[in-house]
């Protein structure tokens, strides 16, 4: 065992444990136990499992990334400081001021990546496990806690004519042209979730500003990047690894999208659709009460009330209506 299967070991054992879970409840249900479908929902089931425990992970990644939005401006301040700057002082200065800001906003670079991150150990040990499917049941071997039955039932399922375990490359012992066709669809399916997902975070909930600095190019870059990198990859993914990470795009999808519904960055565009569906409702606008809106809306009125009275008028108009009043 290499070290890195050492590492995967508690992860897999933890795969195995909530597929065997899940397996067990939809067979105790009625579910077919061979069924490629019951095997789906297991891995659907895995899925949701592993989103719902990440959702703290979730908010922390949307509170740090507002925090980057607002630093934006003062960031842009301090790369102009030290613009031209190489020194190694120089370069530990800005260093040193940058941290100080992130803690100041309450926010980390790396707090976007986090969800992602905590998801890989699972997304490997569940690759790893599915691609063991085979010689496990050909040497009627259990793999952890599933079962030497379980894992011949998994290996007989299949989705469509395409076992689980098979990918585009290695397509397996079942109908060769449903596995290619499965796992492009798969594959597509993935990417474009994944696009998706990253796209209504930059188009509705950035603010304007935000969308002027450097981090918002850089977040353009990914939104096209990662979506490549997950479909070139996923030609050696089993096809329950596209069904585990295309349900946990869906979930981010869904999870984001009712965030930022419902609690959206300040100055973004999504703020300014909850303002009008507030106001719609005779709502005040985000951050405000009623009475401060009231009194906001009483002020701006007498503002232009009084930009109406006092009107400028041309030198011309003035000198008709100093004849007229002399006259």
């Amino acid at each position: 065992m290499n070290f890195f299967d050492l590492i995967l070991l508690p992860f897999k054992w933890i795969v195995s444990a909530v597929l065997w879970v899940f397996h067990e409840l939809f067979t105790l249900i009625g579910a077919d136990p061979t069924s490629g479908l019951t095997w789906v929902l297991c891995i659907v089931g895995l899925t949701l499992v592993m989103r719902t425990l990440t959702i703290p992970l979730f908010l922390k990644q949307i509170k740090s990334m507002r925090g980057m939005q607002e630093l934006q401006p003062e960031m842009a301040k301090l790369q102009a400081k030290y613009k031209g700057k190489k020194d190694q002082l120089s370069r530990q200065a800005m260093a040193e001021e940058q941290m100080a800001l992130y803690k100041e906003h309450g926010s980390n670079p790396f707090a976007a990546c986090l969800p992602i991150i905590v998801q890989m150990p699972i997304f490997f040990a569940l690759f790893q496990v599915l691609r063991s499917v085979p010689q496990a049941a050909q040497n009627n071997e259990a793999i952890h806690l599933l079962t030497p039955e379980m894992v011949h039932q998994f290996n007989e399922s299949t989705i469509f004519g395409a076992p689980l375990f098979s990918t585009l490359m290695q397509p397996g012992n079942g109908n060769h042209a449903a596995t290619i066709i499965l796992a492009l669809v798969m594959i597509v399916a993935m990417s474009a979730t994944q696009f998706i997902t990253q796209r209504q975070l930059t188009a509705r909930n950035m603010s304007d500003s935000a969308k002027e600095s450097p981090m918002y190019r850089q977040q353009q870059m990914m939104l096209y990047l990662f979506p490549i990198i997950f479909a070139i990859g996923g030609i050696n993914f089993p096809l329950g690894v596209l069904v585990y990470w295309t349900v946990s795009n869906l979930w981010s999808m869904g999870q984001q999208w009712w965030v930022i519904r419902n609690n959206p960055t300040k100055g973004s565009q999504a703020e300014r659709e909850l303002n009008e569906r507030r106001a719609a409702k005779g709502l005040p606008p985000v951050g405000m009460t009623k009475k401060e809106h009231e009194e906001k809306l009483v002020e701006q009125r007498e503002r232009a009330a009084a930009g109406q009275r006092t009107q400028p008028v041309s030198k011309k108009r003035q000198k008709q209506q100093s004849k007229k009043n002399n006259g």
